[in-house]
């Protein structure tokens, strides 16, 4: 139904957006436990990165295919978070957790005895599919029930979720390779996300209100598509130099460009009768689009460095897994510090003195990776990793709240969609381009075994590709300005489907659009 031509909202159908005062502890509490298990799933994106060397030889893999645990459990996200504009609508809060973390707890098992690499693949596709709706579901939820005016401290913690949980998993990641069996990493996983799961049961309270909207199976269908097919050819870059692709790659990112085509054409039709899989409406504003782009950038380099990052420190500074464990837990404690603080600043100046700064000197430390050799000290490497990630952290958290705060709430679950959606292809692109710009650059035939100086050749090519894209987000943080107050309509949007379930709240006396 559109909106002109929807009822005028009684009391009871006031929206859970916030403006004034500060949230009830109720709302923090929902706040809350979606924050943990959103950190517990999101940890196990970047799970595989220090153990990728060790999977290589133990599943007699390359480091091409060995990419793919983690570029397919980002990718899965890409295809899967547009539809969760419909899930929101569809089904209410505890339906979307409890299903969610019920299935990555499955793909979790799965993972963790798994006999080889097909059905370890199962396994971490499977976890994605019950990851994708958890961050969107946090992020549109801590929208509607956070004033404006607390938007960057709150926001700050939860983007924090997406930049430090990645960060973690490395640094968790060697600690237990180094002791244990990669299936560890899966094994001990399990009692915090079934504990997790336990106490979303017992604590998480319904406050949304399910719409009778419809799947759309062709927007699902060239949404997979035209990621699937755009990811998978871009991964293929660095094997199509030695001839070892079936298809050229320029194929296959043909079809995926064709196929978002059609999504996006899709999109504008189904959202005259709101139910877009993702409404387009929302790329019309710059304060929005802007942003998103900085943070395509953003994820790019930042998931593809943590994927690259441990086949350097193996290959030219020598360490061993526990030593990269350790060497990676600063990094993402960092993030989560500077995110803190960084919140406080947006509140009260915008994300320009956070995001100006940071992706310059995000981009310098780029600039410095790119000319490591052997001679370079880990001292040097601990120095410029601590820098890029508290700088990532300067970008991260403003983009997110800037883009997000500029929409109407009834736009926020397809902005949180949006966003998601981006975040994830990016990532997911970004260690395939990282992977092939090491594979290039190594000059090897096989990329599985490289000598001293053919590591230092594709850890140079690597971190020069890295440092070129991310001159990119310098630019767009000139142009990123903070959200003014949005007015919220009174009018319920289709996408509304979030409703109080205590006192109910006096609707306003005039709408605003």
């Amino acid at each position: 139904m559109s909106p002109n031509k929807t009822p005028p909202r009684t009391p009871t159908d006031a929206p859970l957006t916030r403006h004034e005062g500060k949230s009830p502890s109720g709302d923090a509490l929902i706040i809350g436990i979606l924050l943990v298990s959103a950190f517990t799933v999101m940890l196990n994106e970047m799970l595989l990165g220090v153990a990728l060397p060790t999977l290589i030889v133990d599943l007699d893999i390359t480091p091409s295919t060995g990419q793919w645990l983690t570029t397919g459990y980002l990718l899965t996200l890409a295809i899967l978070i547009p539809a969760t504009g419909f899930l929101l609508r569809r089904f209410n809060l505890r339906t979307i957790f409890i299903s969610s973390l019920s299935l990555f707890t499955i793909g979790t098992a799965i993972a963790a005895v798994a006999p080889g690499f097909g059905v370890l693949f199962t396994g971490r596709i499977i976890q994605a599919a019950g990851t994708a709706a958890l961050m969107p579901l946090l992020m549109a939820t801590t929208m509607r029930l956070v004033p404006p005016h607390r938007r960057g401290r709150t926001m700050a913690m939860v983007t924090g979720v997406t930049a430090v949980a990645p960060a973690v998993g490395p640094a968790v990641s060697g600690v237990v390779i180094s002791q244990l069996s990669w299936r560890w990493l899966f094994i001990l996983v399990l009692p915090v996300v079934l504990t997790a799961l336990a106490l979303g049961v017992i604590k998480l309270r319904n406050i949304t209100r399910p719409e009778p909207v419809k799947l759309d199976m062709m927007s699902l269908t060239v949404s997979a598509i035209g990621f699937g097919a755009l990811v998978y050819g871009v991964s293929t870059i660095g094997e199509s130099v030695s001839g070892h692709t079936p298809v050229p790659p320029y194929f296959p990112i043909a079809i995926g460009l064709l196929a978002l085509t059609l999504f996006v054409r899709r999109q504008t039709v189904l959202q005259r009768k709101d139910n877009a899989f993702l409404d387009m409406r929302i790329f019309r504003t710059r304060a929005f689009t802007v942003p998103l782009l900085v943070m395509l950038i953003v994820a790019l380099i930042g998931f593809g460095t943590m994927m690259v990052l441990p086949l350097i420190l193996t290959n030219v500074a020598g360490l061993t897994t526990f030593q990269i464990g350790l060497f990676l837990v600063p990094g993402g404690a960092l993030m989560a510090l500077v995110s803190a603080l960084g919140g406080r600043i947006y509140d009260r100046y915008g994300p320009r003195p956070l995001a100006i700064p940071g992706s310059v000197i995000w981009t310098g430390s780029l600039w410095f990776l790119s000319r490591v050799d052997e001679t370079t000290s880990v001292t040097a490497l601990l120095a410029a990793y601590l820098i890029l990630s508290a700088s990532q952290a300067l970008m991260w958290a403003p983009m997110t709240t800037a883009a997000l705060s500029s929409l109407r709430a009834e736009l926020y679950p397809h902005g949180t969609a949006a966003f998601n959606t981006i975040q994830q292809l990016a990532g997911g692109i970004g260690g395939a381009v990282l992977i092939s710009a090491y594979t290039i650059g190594s000059h090897a035939h096989d990329a599985g075994a490289l000598t001293l100086p053919q590591s230092v050749s594709a850890a140079q090519a690597t971190f020069t590709t890295a440092a070129v894209i991310g001159c990119l987000a310098i630019v767009g943080t000139l142009w990123v300005r903070k959200a003014a107050a949005v007015p919220q309509t009174t009018v319920p949007d289709a996408s509304d489907a979030f409703v109080h379930d205590t006192a109910p709240q006096p609707a306003p006396s005039a709408a605003t659009d």
